[in-house]
């Protein structure tokens, strides 16, 4: 299956959570950029509120696409170790582009958000949303990051996953929600006929 745009895989995605409609206790999550406008139309399909989690992928030198890791707004730091060991990273690189990460983290914050850290989570169900997952690296930092905030459920809702990503993160939430995990796996983009970037006004505007 191939989706038109982000906006057409949020609207498919709804159709699969419309247990969650009209709860008050229900926060949808999008992963900046290109996961808050499928969390959007989510949002907007199950009248929940919207915000972001903001977690960056740790790139490999010379390719920054292929993930040795991921950090979150909080702080948490969630390595892939193959990709580490395949690739031969060292400690003082991944210390060094953390820490460049964070930066622009701080960056999103006051632009997105004015500053202003995660919604008070709290007692939630939290319905996080990206536009599909490769290795697993940005969910599972979002992922382990929302598991330390004392929410009552966590769902994690995907357009696409490889399937190695679904046996490493299904396990971590409480409810997996993926329209597909395909055989041979490519780039996310490929399951998409638009997959035009989102721009950082597009977020704000969203968030609006």
């Amino acid at each position: 299956m191939v989706y038109k745009d982000r906006k057409d895989a949020g609207k498919r995605l709804a159709e699969r959570l419309t247990h969650y409609r009209d709860k008050k206790d229900v926060i949808v999550l999008g992963l900046p950029r290109g996961g808050v406008t499928v969390a959007w139309e989510i949002a907007r399909a199950l009248h929940c509120p919207l915000d972001i989690l903001i977690v960056r992928k740790i790139g490999v030198p010379g390719n920054p696409e292929l993930a040795a890791g991921a950090v979150s707004e909080t702080g948490t730091v969630v390595l892939n170790e193959d990709v580490v060991s395949a690739c031969g990273v060292s400690k003082t690189y991944l210390q060094q582009e953390t820490a460049r990460q964070k930066e622009e983290i701080a960056r999103r914050i006051d632009l997105y958000r004015k500053g202003k850290g995660i919604p008070p989570l709290a007692g939630k169900t939290v319905i996080l949303v990206d536009d599909g997952v490769a290795t697993g690296a940005t969910a599972k930092a979002a992922v382990t990051t929302l598991n330390r905030e004392e929410i009552a459920r966590l769902v994690l809702a995907l357009p696409v996953a490889s399937r190695e990503a679904e046996r490493e993160i299904s396990a971590m939430v409480d409810e997996w929600v993926c329209l597909q995990t395909p055989a041979g796996f490519m780039a996310v983009g490929n399951y998409y006929y638009d997959f035009t970037q989102v721009e950082d006004d597009d977020v704000v505007a969203m968030l609006g």
